[in-house]
């Protein structure tokens, strides 16, 4: 008989997360049974369950790789030398997050995704642990990245790294959640509106 290969291994467990992302994005996890997987895939039981235990490990695996294509996306961002500022830096990230490169979705799809799978870590420890390893990892390393904005004169000394680090996050973050919700978020509005944020001063006291 003769051996599956590795590469045909590969292509049939993302053929799987694929499909089942794409059910997930549309009915939510709740929604969604493993029947509606096995229909979208085209796959039998017998096929599924040889990759995943049932929908719990579906989705464990889903939000592993949704976080990490985030996660990624800050950490290159944040390997550029010098780095740019943040209206350009989270502009990239933002684009690249929602590049639709994961599971095949539209930028929309993958955004009602990722929500989906934050607000699911609000009942199950195993996602909650992932994300919070993420997060950790992020904030690591934006907070070095802030610091280079130091070291580079562009940012005045008395600042929290970290604080500046999680609220660059935070927008991100909030972005995504707006392309999920009402769409038409695109990359050049997050970079126009955080420089025009950028480029307010004080008043003066008259």
């Amino acid at each position: 008989m003769a051996r599956v290969s590795q590469e045909h291994l590969d292509a049939r467990r993302r053929q799987i997360l694929d499909g089942a992302a794409r059910c997930f994005a549309r009915s939510g996890f709740h929604g969604t049974s493993m029947q509606d997987v096995l229909k979208e895939v085209g796959l039998s039981a017998g096929a599924v369950y040889r990759y995943f235990s049932g929908k719990e490990d579906i989705i464990a695996a889903i939000t592993e790789e949704t976080f990490a294509a985030i996660r990624d996306a800050f950490e290159e961002a944040g390997r550029v030398v010098p780095p740019p500022t943040p209206d350009v830096l989270l502009s990239s990230v933002l684009g690249r997050v929602l590049s639709g490169e994961l599971h095949g979705l539209d930028r929309r799809t993958f955004a009602a995704l990722a929500v989906q799978l934050w607000s699911e870590t609000l009942r199950d420890r195993r996602l909650a642990a992932q994300l919070d390893e993420g997060y950790a990892t992020m904030r690591t390393a934006w907070t070095g990245l802030v610091e280079a904005y130091r070291d580079a004169g562009l940012l005045d000394g008395d600042v929290v790294a970290d604080h500046m680090a999680r609220t660059m996050i935070a927008t991100a973050q909030g972005f995504i959640v707006q392309e999920a919700l009402f769409g038409d978020v695109r990359p050049e509005v997050l970079e126009d509106g955080l420089r025009g944020l950028m480029s307010m001063s004080p008043q003066k006291p008259s």
